[in-house]
């Protein structure tokens, strides 16, 4: 699954935009053996490529009249589609998690879900179609996803004594834990970025009660909120205390080189882990009290291009696609998305993944920033920014004057 793309790299429509990059599979809707030709366009690469054609293969030998092309874009996506969408020579269908700057070019999908039964629609998981729609419309079918959860190595907890963080494990906790640890090992008890995307860190505050922004996209009152000062405060004074590492990078090298005890991140780490054959745990985000946490979701779906030619054909596709064969050979990769193959697969038994699906279920409801704010690009560099000046060890700034500062944006 594709985690993100930096909607500052993105430039819909623009006049600049070299055109003939996007068409690798040409405009051609019939493909040489008459099939009715569906492209695809995929962000992976390498091995994911790999595991995605034989998918691909399965459903183009079981269908007579379609042919599926995979069109393996990578570092290229944005501006492929971009100029796809500009020229409308877009692929059928597409990979997409930016739908704020992309739904304008992208089919709605409701009335197709609506065709196929309300059982259709009930078995994803509901909080997955709050981020597949914009303006109340279905843009994207679900196809992976994660949120975030608390990781921890179990070997440095038994060295400092401390016990494994349970079900209601708080930040009050993890403090005293890190603190602990921090103290009686080589490591430090927790590790987060000095300058943390902000997309994912406005779950801290939605789990304070608070969010960057109200519904209409106005800041003030909301980022330099009191509940939203005492995340960025408490995060600070971690650091501060020196029981927190404060990372360049996400904090998953150091986790696995057994220099931090604890850090939060998404699923993509799980393989890596495992492959270094780490003694380490999973659970839930910490709460602020009796507050439940909140995750924000890193989701993948895929979309129909409006301009498409073949939209029924690209919707067989899309059910497979999203269907069970399909999100069960892609297990390892994503995390399943329905209902019924989480049952089957016995997903929540597992407790590397049922942590991430436990965040799901609390984490309906909640619309991040991006999806509000009409200039998310400029408002995101901005509180880059000014988080760096608040958790980096050379300024400490002040929280309150920066997060009011903010509130002018």
């Amino acid at each position: 699954m594709k985690k993100k793309i930096a909607i500052s790299c993105i430039a819909l429509m623009c006049a600049s935009m070299v055109l003939s990059a996007c068409a690798s599979g040409g405009n051609s809707s019939e493909s040489k053996n008459g099939k009715v030709k569906v492209r695809f366009a995929s962000w992976d690469v390498a091995e994911d490529i790999d595991k995605q054609q034989i998918l691909v293969d399965k459903f183009n030998e079981s269908h007579d009249d379609i042919e599926v092309v995979l069109e393996a874009y990578g570092r290229d996506f944005d501006t492929k589609i971009s100029a796809g969408m500009g020229s409308k020579d877009a692929p059928d269908l597409m990979y997409m998690w930016n739908y704020p700057a992309y739904y304008e070019g992208l089919e709605p999908l409701d009335s197709y879900i609506e065709k196929e039964g309300e059982d259709f629609k009930k078995n994803y998981y509901s909080a997955l179609w709050d981020y597949n729609s914009i303006e109340g419309n279905i843009y994207g079918m679900p196809v992976g996803f994660t949120t975030h959860a608390l990781f921890y190595n179990k070997d440095l907890f038994e060295e400092a004594g401390v016990d494994l963080p349970g079900e209601n494990f708080t930040w009050d906790d993890l403090r005293a834990t890190a603190k602990t640890i921090s103290e009686k090992t080589n490591a430090k008890g927790f590790a987060f970025q000095m300058k943390p995307d902000p997309y994912d860190f406005e779950m801290y505050l939605w789990s304070n009660g608070t969010a960057y922004c109200d519904g209409k996209g106005d800041m003030k009152g909301k980022i330099d909120s009191e509940g939203s000062q005492e995340v960025f405060k408490m995060f600070q004074d971690m650091a501060k205390e020196e029981i927190a590492a404060v990372t360049e990078g996400n904090g998953t090298d150091e986790f696995r080189a057994g220099q931090v005890a604890m850090y939060i991140y998404g699923s993509w780490s799980i393989n890596s882990l495992n492959e270094d054959n780490m003694n380490y745990g999973i659970t839930k985000l910490p709460n602020f009290g009796s507050k439940p946490s909140v995750s924000i979701l890193s989701s993948s779906g895929i979309a129909m291009s409006k301009d498409s030619k073949n939209k029924d054909a690209a919707w067989e596709f899309m059910k497979y696609w999203t269907g069970e064969e399909a999100n069960k050979a892609r297990i390892g990769l994503e995390l399943p998305v329905l209902e019924t193959v989480i049952e089957s697969e016995k997903i929540m038994d597992d407790s590397t993944y049922a942590p991430f699906y436990e965040m799901l279920k609390q984490s309906a409801g909640y619309t991040p920033a991006s999806f509000i704010q009409k200039n998310w690009s400029e408002v995101s560099e901005n509180l880059s920014l000014s988080f760096e000046e608040m958790f980096n060890p050379s300024t400490y700034r002040d929280v309150k004057e920066t997060l009011e500062q903010a509130a002018q944006q």
